[in-house]
């Protein structure tokens, strides 16, 4: 794999379709895992509402830690084996959980640990997966190949938590962490064929003081009259996903009375509209204009968001499916042109850190999202906290129509509608 360290290298379909490869395996994985681990929780070790979403908030509080760091990290070593490394020491992590089951000695702290650990090395393999992603594709190819990573993530959100809720109904929780342990696997494999970066010289920018360079990334981005803006919308938005992470497991078992199966579908439906939504956002974009595109998208989401707390039973669940699908339906498309935003509005020494400054600000909302809406359901009761939630998906649109991004078409004014075309 080619570290974007001072260039860039010529893009490679093999080095793409590898990457490709081991993102979707270990994302597949991933999402088996999203049903799984706060089921184990919830029916081995019967923890409260409060403890499964600070479980939630363990698994993704890896932003806040490590976020900014992860962009200059990413620059010092070589990417190959920094991303091989990492899908290990997720392997180790998960696997521990159903080997201390088996043992009887599985606590509710070492799923604690266990989370943090993969949300730790979580951040540097994405952190490390965005920077790649635009040394190996044309720029004018780059928002199809953000769209079929995200298509492809769709699927795995779609499969994963389905097939999740299978192996939980036959295998129990913690059997159905063994898969995302394999996922792993699988995925340093498959990176390990590819061919490593050089290290960096002591002469590179990349020596450069660690906190200048966090530093350097950072004012970039708060100085942006576009990628600011849109920064704080995906803040706002993670809050929310971390919240409902949190809470939905809990509330469709405990208040809807839905089996671990349904439940499984259910979260899976997040994953039929971000498939919608990476198949459309091209197109959508190229017609309308992105920025047009992120407003109307992230507005119909949060509507449609409305739908998930009338859910009280399995007689209706189609409000879940509707809301689930129809918030990260939006969610994926103002996902898609952001980031691809972001890859071709950096300059290419600082990508990294932009996509790592990004990502800290954003995804460190998540745990946040996550242990706000666990402590208001701990106080209020599960569906109060819901529709709090789901209201505050309209923090995001109201954000881009009070910025730069509200009066635009497109996020770039230069944007060429030829290369929006999927």
């Amino acid at each position: 794999m080619t570290a974007v360290i001072t260039g860039r290298p010529t893009p490679s379909s093999t080095s793409f379709w590898r990457y490709w490869t081991a993102t979707t395996v270990s994302g597949f994985g991933s999402a088996v895992t999203l049903v799984a681990l706060p089921l184990v929780a919830v029916t081995v070790l019967h923890a409260s509402a409060a403890q499964v979403g600070l479980l939630a908030a363990a698994g993704q509080a890896g932003w806040l830690i490590l976020g900014l760091p992860a962009g200059v990290i990413v620059q010092r070593f070589p990417l190959r084996a920094l991303q091989v490394a990492t899908d290990l020491i997720r392997l180790l992590a998960l696997a521990s959980i159903p080997l201390a089951w088996w043992l009887g000695h599985l606590a509710y702290a070492h799923l604690v640990v266990a989370a943090l650990t993969v949300g730790l090395a979580t951040v540097v393999f994405d952190v490390g997966n965005a920077t790649f992603l635009p040394a190996v594709v044309d720029k004018k190819d780059l928002i199809a190949r953000n769209g079929l990573m995200s298509g492809t993530l769709a699927v795995t959100q779609t499969g994963g938590p389905s097939l999740g809720g299978l192996l939980v109904q036959l295998s129990g929780p913690v059997g159905a962490l063994c898969v995302d342990a394999v996922s792993y696997l699988v995925s340093a494999l498959t990176l390990r064929t590819l061919p490593e970066s050089p290290r960096p010289t002591r002469a590179s920018p990349a020596r450069a003081g660690f906190a200048r360079q966090i530093r350097d990334g950072w004012e970039f981005v708060v100085r942006h009259p576009v990628l600011r803006p849109c920064m704080w919308w995906a803040t706002a938005t993670n809050f929310v996903c971390g919240a409902l992470v949190a809470l939905t497991p809990t509330y469709l078992v405990r208040e809807a009375h839905l089996t671990p199966f349904t439940v499984g579908l259910l979260i899976a439906a997040d994953g039929i509209g971000a498939l919608a939504g990476s198949f459309a956002a091209a197109r959508l974009a190229a017609r309308f204009g992105t920025a047009r595109v992120l407003v109307l998208a992230s507005l119909t989401g949060a509507v449609l968001a409305l739908a998930m707390p009338l859910t009280v039973g399995l007689g209706s669940a189609f409000f879940f499916v509707v809301g689930n699908a129809g918030f990260n339906g939006g969610v994926v498309i103002g996902s898609i042109v952001t980031r691809t935003h972001r890859q071709t509005e950096s300059p290419p020494r600082l990508l990294a850190r932009v996509m790592a400054t990004v990502r800290f600000v954003s995804w460190g909302a998540s745990p946040v999202g996550a242990v706000t809406g666990s402590l208001v359901a701990a106080t209020a009761g599960l569906r109060p906290a819901l529709w709090l939630v789901c209201a505050c998906a309209f923090v995001g649109p109201a954000v881009l129509l009070t910025s730069r991004v509200g009066e635009r078409r497109d996020l770039t004014r230069e944007t060429a509608v030829g290369s929006l075309k999927a």
